[in-house]
């Protein structure tokens, strides 16, 4: 049994993939599954975190996010039973990759895979399922009549957000990036507020979201992107900043990086 491994030379500058052979062992830890692998998405290896965490390795298995059929389980596992079907997302320090036949994993990062959901749909969906729901449920608390701005809607995370704001009862703002990412976002239902295009860089979105609001400003904003894009192209003005921040709403920026929370800012 082969299983995809990453491997980066000393110098970081040099990326190879390589395949490993693996024995296929039974599961001899009580609380660990043993699956069999139908899907993986592949998601991006952040080196720079793993260095971070003293993580790294000389190689560094590829693929966390899997959907599969158990094939045994361990003495004290309570959630699942052999032929189940299960998916989701291998931790930072698992021994094994997603990528491979047969996986061995703790119950805790398994859940059940709901009947009608494909292999490819409930492995691709996972990552950023859970990132939303953390990011407006948890972290935001999202309630019904909130109104709540994602950036860049069109991107796997901010689809999957919008669709879960909307079923929490929310008003949803978003911004699109392209021509194309306006017209997916129009096209969604239940419809979306407000798709405020910044693709030309003129757009203001802090000024298109007190239009829509009334002068209000949102409850919530959620930012996918990786290079903050909420502070870059809503707060380098302090006269837009104060409505949103100070005004009769307060504001929650949820970020998909690693970022040191503070007062007003929550990292998901």
């Amino acid at each position: 049994m082969k299983g995809l491994y990453f491997q980066q030379s000393s110098t970081n500058e040099e990326v190879t993939f390589v395949f490993q052979e693996k024995e296929n062992v039974p599961v001899t830890e009580d609380n660990f599954v043993r699956v069999q692998v139908k899907a993986c998405a592949l998601s991006h290896i952040n080196t720079k975190l793993l260095a971070e965490m003293k993580m790294e390795k000389d190689f560094f298995p590829v693929g966390r996010e899997v959907a599969g059929i158990v094939l045994e389980v361990g003495r004290k596992v309570s959630s699942f039973q052999p032929d189940d079907e299960v998916v989701g997302i291998l931790p930072l320090d698992s021994e094994d990759p997603g990528l491979c036949e047969v996986i061995r994993v703790h119950e805790h990062y398994l859940v059940h895979k709901p009947e009608k959901v494909s292999w490819t749909e409930a492995a691709g969906v996972i990552r950023d399922g859970v990132r939303a729901c953390t990011a407006l449920y948890y972290l935001s608390q999202l309630s019904p009549g909130k109104c709540v701005l994602i950036m860049d809607g069109a991107s796997a995370f901010g689809t999957i957000a919008i669709q879960l704001a909307h079923h929490r009862g929310a008003k949803v703002i978003s911004t699109a990036h392209s021509l194309e990412d306006k017209q997916h976002l129009e096209r969604l239902r239940p419809s979306i507020a407000r798709v405020i295009d910044v693709s030309n860089g003129k757009v203001r979105v802090a000024e298109s979201c007190l239009e829509e609001t009334g002068g209000l400003g949102v409850d919530i904003v959620v930012d996918a992107g990786e290079n903050l894009q909420v502070k870059r192209l809503m707060f380098t003005e302090a006269t837009t900043v104060c409505p949103m921040v100070q005004g009769a709403r307060d504001r929650i920026v949820i970020t998909s990086q690693g970022l040191t929370p503070s007062e007003r800012e929550t990292s998901a």
